[in-house]
Parts: structure tokens; C-alpha cells; sequence
């Protein structure tokens, strides 16, 4: 039987990383996954990522700001075989259950 599968993320990047592992390592056609807001906001997380820091703090050369205003959620529509699988992910890289 389907069900959505969901996770809340701090970072966007993270977010990407589990979705990745999602339908590289698992083979869940990527247009099951969506990828947005937990909230209303347009936020890319509520951590800085990786990527936005340079010398531990953000870099200052960016054309603007990560918007920092909630968390970003995953959700997979997925059959009940394959949701241990995507908890798994989720849990791999930093996902709380949404």
C-alpha cells in the first residue's frame, strides 16, 4: 500500500544528500520525492550549510544570504517495502520524522 514518507532537515544540503541517497542507493524514482518548506517561509534550512561558510563563518562574497527561516522537509510517496529504506536515509543524514 502507498504512503509518504516525511523529514525535517536543518541544513538544504542535507536535504539534497538524503534525497540523493534516496534514488541512487535505494532506486526510488526521483519523481516521487518532493523537496520544500516545513513552514511557510522560503527557507534553505536553519543552519548554515557547508557550502555558505568559508573560515567558519559565512562567506561575505555571496550575492545575498542563505535564507535561514525553517526547516526543510522531504517527502517520498513510497510503498510500505520501501519505507525502512528512506527512514534509513533520512536518519543518515539528519532527518527528524515530520
Amino acid at each position: 500500500m502507498p504512503q509518504t514518507v516525511s523529514a525535517k532537515f536543518t541544513t538544504r544540503r542535507d536535504a539534497e544528500m538524503a534525497v540523493e541517497h534516496i534514488v541512487q542507493e535505494h532506486g526510488i524514482d526521483r519523481s516521487a520525492v518532493t523537496v520544500g518548506s516545513a513552514s511557510d517561509a522560503n527557507t534553505a534550512g536553519t543552519e548554515a550549510a557547508r557550502a555558505d561558510i568559508e573560515d567558519g563563518h559565512l562567506k561575505s562574497d555571496n550575492d545575498g544570504k542563505p535564507a535561514l527561516a525553517g526547516k526543510v522537509k522531504v517527502s517520498v510517496q513510497i510503498t510500505d517495502q520501501d519505507a525502512e529504506k528512506v527512514r534509513s536515509s533520512f536518519d543518515t543524514f539528519g532527518g527528524a520524522p515530520s
